[in-house]
């Protein structure tokens, strides 16, 4: 049996289970005292802010120009508006970032063909680029642009050419497999990263410019290809002046591409890049 406790031990607990009490009774009515001053001051502020919008209507209406501005800013980031990496996915360039060449390539072509001189400017970039690691003039490689899709990257011809260089997607589908599918095409500077690929291969073919344009238009089984080839020479020939830094107009016929009956065929392989400017 526990012995039983002592007179002056129950006496100690008394006193300590009593000490606990009022301990728990004023932090209770602290927190009560606290937490009821602070809802009076916030309410206090309230009714203060409300006195004084009341009263001044230029604050009033300071302080709705905000809020609203507060809100738009909150529902534009819920869905997604305005991501500050979408300036850095955009194909453009400035001009002026560009060798005095270029620069004046991106401008002209711009007036001539209506369209924007950044995005221009990053596709004439690009060509020069490609083209110096393939060894391909790249005012050739803008020439084609410029008479098959006049820069306008969403182009799809009857039979299905698509993009700026009009490649058939549904027969160089492959060839857009590293850049994510065939929808690539309608990307700019994939479809002319394809479309060199595809001009190349229809150089070797033929074993010359004159004859690979013929190869690349689908006109390579006919006669004529209906002044393509001739189309796409002069435009380059333009070009080259304006490098030069020539005037040269913008005004007269554009050139626009020559529907034929079967586009760069599935029958192109790719072809090997052989060492020498092509010009």
């Amino acid at each position: 049996m526990t012995a039983p406790t002592s007179a002056p031990v129950r006496t100690r607990l008394q006193r300590i289970r009593l000490s606990l009490a009022h301990t728990g009774q004023d932090i209770a009515q602290g927190f009560f005292d606290v937490t009821h001053n602070s809802f009076a001051m916030l309410g206090l502020a309230v009714a203060f802010v409300v006195i004084t919008l009341t009263a001044r209507t230029d604050l009033r209406e300071a302080a709705e120009a905000q809020l609203m501005t507060l809100l738009v800013e909150r529902q534009e980031a819920n869905l997604s508006l305005g991501e500050p990496a979408a300036a850095g996915r955009a194909t453009a360039l400035n001009p002026s970032d560009l060798p005095k060449p270029q620069a004046d390539l991106a401008h002209w072509l711009s007036r001539k063909y209506g369209v924007a001189p950044e995005p221009v400017a990053a596709l004439v970039a690009a060509a020069h680029d490609i083209g110096s690691k393939v060894e391909l003039d790249p005012t050739l490689i803008l020439a084609i642009m410029a008479v098959e899709s006049g820069f306008n990257p969403f182009a799809q011809s009857p039979v299905g050419a698509q993009g700026l260089m009009q490649v058939m997607t549904s027969v160089h589908h492959q060839k857009y497999s590293p850049f994510g599918g065939k929808l690539a095409a309608f990307d700019p500077v994939t479809n002319l990263r394809v479309g060199v690929r595809v001009l190349l291969a229809c150089i070797e073919r033929a074993g010359s410019v004159e004859g690979g344009l013929k190869f690349y238009v689908g006109a390579a089984n006919l006669e004529d290809d209906s002044g393509y080839a001739n189309k796409v020479l002069a435009e380059r020939e333009r070009l080259k002046l304006v490098a030069e830094g020539k005037t040269v107009p913008t005004s007269g016929q554009t050139a626009s591409a020559v529907p034929v009956l079967q586009p760069a065929s599935a029958q192109i392989p790719d072809a090997p890049v052989k060492s020498g400017q092509r010009s």
